[in-house]
């Protein structure tokens, strides 16, 4: 295994009310090695942001982690208070949401915002600051740096406002990158665009990432490793080679069925039946058994281990 960049242990977060406490991530381990590209693919309610806002220590007023670790440059950020994390995030460890709209300041300039976090973490003048903001401005695709500081986030399309957000989380130059899909509102040709952009700034910086998201497409594109969650828990993990090529856990398998494909398709789309069970509404065995094509009674029976079937690949089914 190479460097590791990111070691997540046993990471349970929970949202808790007056009256219930719902585990949303529940039990996880992974971890990303140094200059690596990992992904982190299922629906819509399997966890994969509460995972990333564990990681940044930016869950909602009711989120708490319950359980678990999480290393990063030797030092459980679990452990660090307010101010110590507050020197981690935005310089050694960045994250990109995948709305820019509600993340960027209305009120302010795009200059204001970028210069801001450079000046916090990297101790530079205004001046400095400046020439450093039109540097990563210009690396993202702005030719006139200048004029898009002086700019407020309505006036920027989609697109623009991807990359102001690329920038302002590239310009401190982290370790560890965490995009919460970042494409997700934008068109297929500005999705491109981003995503090769992406591509080549984590090549020329040997940056490590954590790249979330739903598209399969965008994983073959951009990632070494792939996990698939569902329903909090880590069902399958490989290298994206093995999972196109073999995927072992019946939601995988789904979740590629599902996928359109431009060329070579042998068929109709599969859709999978059913939706993700809400937090705290599992059953007592395998979480995907009341959608799963392969569940038998004991799969509803036992909770299934996540093992390690072939080298480097992972899955969690008592039928495999």
């Amino acid at each position: 295994m190479s460097e590791v960049a990111l070691e997540v242990k046993a990471l349970r977060t929970v949202l808790k009310d007056k009256d219930r406490e719902l585990a949303v991530v529940d039990g996880i381990d992974f971890h990303i090695g140094k200059n690596e590209v990992v992904a982190l693919v299922g629906e819509s309610g399997c966890g994969k942001s509460m995972t990333s806002l564990s990681i940044m220590g930016l869950l909602p007023r009711i989120g708490e982690v319950e359980n678990g670790e999480i290393r990063f440059q030797g030092r459980n950020l679990l452990e660090l208070n307010r101010k110590e994390m507050a020197k981690i995030r935005g310089h050694h460890l960045a994250m990109i949401f995948q709305e820019p709209m509600t993340s960027l300041n209305p009120v302010l300039t795009i200059g204001k915002q970028l210069t801001e976090g450079i000046r916090l973490h990297l101790k530079t003048d205004r001046k400095e600051a400046e020439d450093r903001a039109n540097l990563w401005l210009k690396r993202v695709g702005f030719p006139e740096p200048e004029r898009i500081r002086r700019e407020y986030a309505h006036r920027l399309s989609g697109g623009m406002r991807q990359r102001v957000m690329l920038a302002m989380a590239m310009a401190c130059e982290p370790q560890l990158l965490i995009a919460d899909e970042p494409t997700t509102a934008l068109d297929v040709t500005i999705q491109a665009q981003v995503l090769d952009l992406m591509r080549k700034l984590q090549a020329d910086t040997d940056m490590s990432m954590l790249f979330i998201t739903h598209d399969l497409g965008v994983v073959a594109e951009m990632a070494n490793r792939v996990m698939v969650m569902y329903a909090g828990q880590i069902v399958e993990e490989s290298d994206v080679r093995t999972l196109f090529k073999a995927p072992l856990h019946p939601y995988t398998v789904g979740l590629l069925q599902s996928t359109p494909k431009l060329k070579g398709t042998s068929g109709p789309l599969v859709p999978i039946p059913g939706t993700v069970p809400p937090a705290g509404r599992f059953g007592e065995g395998c979480r995907f058994a009341d959608r799963c094509r392969m569940s038998a009674p004991e799969c509803s029976a036992a909770v299934p281990e996540l093992r390690e079937v072939d080298k480097g690949h992972f899955v969690r089914c008592i039928r495999i």
